[in-house]
């Protein structure tokens, strides 16, 4: 199948398809006319790598293990529990780094709401009534 067929039955872009290539990921056969031909189990490579993709994992990461998960099951390859725990302990540096930023933020905020209520009461005292 062409390039545009691989696309259309994946829905990732020609351009992705031709990155993955140059990234090892995917190989074509060259045509004598230049043109890339993907055989059918093209689709399900590029399945695979758009699903580790989705896990936030990089093509440098997906190369080092994607040939040994199209032809087995995870468990059986001893290269993707290094990365999945990598990728984990990132991930959690980065919820504690959102998580400050929160924090800091939810404090500007209430600090600059308390302070526009105590220049509005200067501004406007309230007068009782008798």
């Amino acid at each position: 199948m062409k390039i545009g067929e691989l696309s259309k039955l994946t829905g990732v872009s020609i351009r992705s398809l031709r990155y993955y290539e140059q990234q090892g990921l995917i190989t074509p056969i060259r045509l004598e006319n230049g043109y890339r031909e993907y055989h059918n189990l093209a689709v399900e490579q590029v399945n695979t790598i758009t699903f580790y993709l989705g896990l936030g994992l990089s093509t440098e990461q997906i190369a080092g293990f994607l040939h040994c998960v199209l032809k087995n099951k995870e468990e059986f390859c001893q290269e993707i529990l290094p990365i999945y725990k990598q990728k984990l302990a990132e991930i959690e540096k980065q919820i504690q780094t959102l998580t400050m930023i929160k924090t800091n933020l939810e404090e500007r905020i209430h600090s600059i709401q308390t302070e526009n209520i105590q220049s509005t009461e200067e501004s406007f005292p309230v007068t009782q009534t008798k």
